[in-house]
C-alpha cells in the first residue's frame, strides 16, 4: 500500500489500485490525504498538458515545509486521456517526503 510520510508522521495511504503514477510521481485520492496538514500555496504553475497547479506547503510539527506538495484541482479534460484517468485533486508529494 503506498504511503506518503515526513519523519514518520504518515500524510496519505491508499491501495495500489487507487494511486495515480503521473511523470514518475505518485498521485494519492483525495480521501486518503491528511489534508489538516497541508496548507494552500500561492505559488503558480501551469503544466502545460495537465492545466493549472495548487501547490501545499506541508505541516511538519512547528514548521511548514513550501511547496512539497501539489495537485490539479481541474485538470485539462485531454489530460485524463493521457493519464487514463481522472485524476482531479489527487495529491503528490516530494522533497523530504518519503513514498513507499
Amino acid at each position: 500500500m503506498p504511503t506518503a510520510t515526513l519523519h514518520g508522521t504518515v500524510l496519505a495511504e491508499a491501495p495500489e489500485s487507487d494511486v495515480l503514477h503521473i511523470e514518475g510521481n505518485v498521485y494519492f485520492p483525495p480521501s486518503s490525504v491528511r489534508t489538516e496538514l497541508l496548507e494552500e500555496s500561492p505559488t503558480p504553475y501551469t503544466c502545460p498538458w495537465k492545466g493549472e497547479c495548487q501547490y501545499y506547503s506541508v505541516r511538519d510539527g512547528d514548521d511548514l515545509l513550501q511547496d512539497r506538495a501539489w495537485s490539479y484541482p481541474q485538470p485539462y479534460p485531454t489530460a485524463f486521456e493521457r493519464v487514463g484517468a481522472d485524476f482531479s485533486g489527487y495529491v503528490a508529494f516530494w522533497k523530504e517526503v518519503q513514498v513507499a
